[in-house]
């Protein structure tokens, strides 16, 4: 009995590696399927993973640096959108200002994605397609995820500390604001957080597999602006940019506690990582496979 399944297993195991050379093979074979230049779906399915790999082969104090800056430049985007909010306040309700920041919301990603910062969200179905691939672990993701995801944290809670300083004394926001700003991301049950985290990260998902498609920089700014506007018009969670929100209202406002901080970034985080690696990699990814038979 013993003898039987270990050569089902056995068969399983060359199967699978016979399946799995097949896909490298398609990967390899991908090209431009137009004189446009325009990328088949194999070809960008092929530079992302190549990407993803470049990511895992980079050293943990690189990759925790590099996660913190993106943590420290998305605060750009809090920033704007404060400063928004309390300017347009004044004269505009508060509903209608809120959706204005939608305007300035991009700003951060802008910076963070074309400075080649690393952002969890913006990296989680690019991280976990070498995994799909079998070229990397999910102990190896996991570890990965935890890295990018500290530094973001670390680099969101340095920025609102200084902004919290700075806006103030310059006169552009004020801690009021500051709490109005949190409450707008932590203000709903968990369940309706983590799905709505889940949308983001599908959307930011979609956002690094459209940027692989696009040649040239302008191309690049205007799809970031389209898919981070779309979130903060909408009012999608975002685990990175809601951090440095709810952090900085946990100092700045007593309505923030930190029981609602963390049942916020947990959702947040979970949502987010769900939304970019089953909807965007694995769909993706499964949508490629399955279209290639075995040899």
């Amino acid at each position: 009995m013993a003898d039987k399944q270990d050569k089902e297993e056995a068969k399983r195991q060359r199967e699978e590696e016979k399946r799995q050379k097949s896909i490298d093979s398609e990967l390899k074979k991908s090209k431009s399927v137009s004189n446009d230049g325009t990328k088949s779906h194999g070809e960008i399915l092929k530079q992302q993973i190549t990407e993803g790999l470049e990511t895992y082969d980079k050293k943990a104090s690189s990759l925790l640096l590099s996660s913190l800056t993106a943590g420290l430049e998305i605060g750009f985007s809090y920033l704007l959108i404060c400063t928004v909010y309390a300017y347009f306040s004044k004269s505009l309700s508060e509903d209608i200002s809120y959706k204005l920041t939608a305007l300035v919301y991009p700003v951060g990603f802008i910076m963070v994605i074309l400075g080649q910062s690393i952002l969890f969200t913006e990296q989680t179905s690019l991280l976990t397609l070498p995994v799909l691939n079998k070229k990397r672990s999910v102990g190896s993701l996991l570890k990965i995820w935890g890295l990018v995801i500290s530094g973001n944290l670390i680099g969101g809670f340095l920025i609102a500390m200084l902004l919290l300083w700075i806006g103030p004394r310059l006169g552009i926001f004020d801690m009021q604001i500051v709490g109005k700003v949190a409450l707008h991301a932590v203000d709903f049950p968990s369940l309706v957080i983590f799905t709505s985290a889940v949308l983001a990260g599908w959307l930011m998902g979609l956002l690094s597999w459209l940027l692989s498609s696009s040649r040239d920089t302008l191309s690049k700014i205007v799809i970031i602006f389209i898919i981070t506007s779309m979130m903060a018009f909408t009012g999608l969670h975002h685990s990175i940019v809601g951090n440095v929100e709810v952090f900085a209202g946990l100092i700045g406002s007593p309505e923030i506690t930190f029981e609602r901080y963390l049942n916020f970034q947990v959702f947040a985080l979970l949502g987010n990582a769900v939304g970019g690696a089953v909807f965007v990699a694995l769909l993706k990814y499964r949508a490629f496979v399955y279209n290639i038979d075995v040899k």
